[in-house]
């Protein structure tokens, strides 16, 4: 029997669209426009979704767009939640449990980030190869739904290798610089402070950021394969750091990270 909140939030869905996406994108900070590419069947607000959370972070649309993008059945969140709004972990990554619900396999999670590593600039895409979470929160922590995946989850290879491969090659074929690096994940809001970054960089962290590692967990939960992108948004550490910079930063980005998601959901088998 399925969860009854995810079971509602899937009904919901369902009366709106009829086919099974197979690849999902959550789309970071002020990378939505993406969104406005795919050949829509149905585009939902978040708050026409029982259970789901509204985001209300500036840079996050909040709607849940459905249809088709490159050949493929796509399920594309235009924004996130974080847990500097308020909500919790479970509720950071419930959208994950409705994207596999949704039947999606393969999830790519797009960010915008600081650049911890001094060779990663402003401007720069990295493939996640690996994080860290410095959040303090787990979306598994409490009850479990044993027939939506195990309690314990392995976390050996959390960003498939396979999928990173193939963004490092579509890369190639659109003549993208794609660096590759750990990211490293905190609450929130506040940006980082000059001890903490260099902590960050002892550890092996390339960048930082406040979403995502509770998207991933969940999705690993649920058995999806997972890609993440992040776009360096500013150098940590490079000076004085504003939310509006760094959605400047990432729009500024459209062009080469439309041309590089386009590329990997083309050459995706999901």
């Amino acid at each position: 029997m399925t969860w009854p909140p995810l079971e509602e939030a899937l009904a919901a869905i369902h009366r709106r669209v009829t086919f099974a996406p197979r690849i999902g994108v959550i789309l970071g900070s002020g990378l939505g426009p993406l969104a406005d590419a795919v050949d829509g069947t149905a585009a939902i607000e978040y708050a026409e979704i029982p259970h789901f959370p509204v985001s209300t972070a500036g840079g996050h649309r909040g709607r849940l767009v459905l249809g088709h993008f490159e050949g493929k059945a796509v399920a594309l969140m235009q924004g996130r939640v974080h847990l500097y709004e308020g909500y919790s972990a479970a509720q950071v990554a419930f959208p994950v449990r409705v994207l596999a619900g949704l039947g999606v396999a393969t999830l790519v999670v797009t960010n915008a980030a600081g650049g911890i590593r001094p060779s990663l600039r402003r401007g720069d895409l990295m493939v996640i190869t690996d994080h860290i979470n410095f959040t303090g929160a787990n979306p598994l922590v409490g009850r479990n739904e044993e027939d939506l995946g195990p309690r314990f989850v392995d976390m050996q290879h959390a960003y498939d290798p396979a999928l990173i491969a193939l963004a490092l090659a579509a890369a190639r074929r659109e003549k993208i610089a794609l660096r590759r690096g750990i990211y490293l994940a905190v609450a929130g809001p506040s940006y980082e402070t000059p001890a903490e970054l260099a902590m960050m960089r002892r550890w092996g962290a390339d960048a930082v950021g406040m979403s995502t590692v509770a998207e991933v967990t969940m999705a690993r939960q649920a058995g999806l394969r997972v890609l993440g992108v992040a776009t360096i948004a500013n150098a940590a550490g490079g000076g004085p750091v504003s939310h509006a910079a760094v959605l400047r930063a990432a729009e500024s980005l459209g062009p080469r990270f439309e041309r590089l998601i386009r590329r990997i959901i083309r050459m995706c088998a999901a």
